[in-house]
């Protein structure tokens, strides 16, 4: 219970840092997006089912906030955490790597399904351009902050899990 309860604060606060915070600290209008630190940490940290359930609640926020219609940033963020949630087997809280090189994919990923879907499909040619000045910022600008973030995520979640052995054990 105390773990679906930190997890929903999580959503909660990276949603209004988003949209509040780093929306007034935006390099040309490009902010990092924390919902797939979010999504893309709890998915390789805690497995496959625990990222899709939080890819879609991360995107279900933002699709009821910012999506023309409803479902498609939660069917992408969902296959994010389920995606991320397949390297949870091969994850180390030490290594940092493998966490930032599945956190600039899943960006990178994320920004070329927008594309293809809301862009390409409308007749919008202008890849080059929407890559250089959009994909590839957001993805930069998102390493930076999570270079931040994810620490807090990690050590939020160790104490969780230590949490909730320590409860595990009582029961024994």
């Amino acid at each position: 219970m105390l773990r679906k309860v930190v997890v929903t604060i999580f959503i909660i606060v990276c949603f209004v840092l988003q949209c509040s915070v780093f929306s007034s600290i935006a390099f040309a209008g490009i902010i990092p997006n924390l919902m797939i630190i979010l999504t893309s940490s709890f998915g390789f940290m805690r497995g496959e089912k625990e990222g899709l359930i939080i890819g879609f609640f991360c995107g279900l926020l933002s699709d009821v906030f910012f999506g023309s219609f409803l479902g498609f940033y939660a069917l992408v963020l969902m296959y994010i955490g389920f995606v991320n949630g397949k390297f949870s087997k091969i994850f180390y809280p030490e290594d940092i790597k493998l966490p930032i090189a599945l956190i600039v994919v899943s960006d990178l990923s994320y920004g070329l399904l927008c594309y293809i879907l809301m862009f390409l499909l409308r007749g919008r040619f202008h890849f080059s351009y929407y890559f250089t000045r959009v994909i590839l910022p957001e993805a930069l600008y998102t390493i930076v902050v999570t270079l931040f973030l994810y620490p807090v995520i990690l050590k939020v979640n160790e104490k969780l899990k230590a949490r909730e052995k320590r409860s595990a054990q009582k029961f024994v």
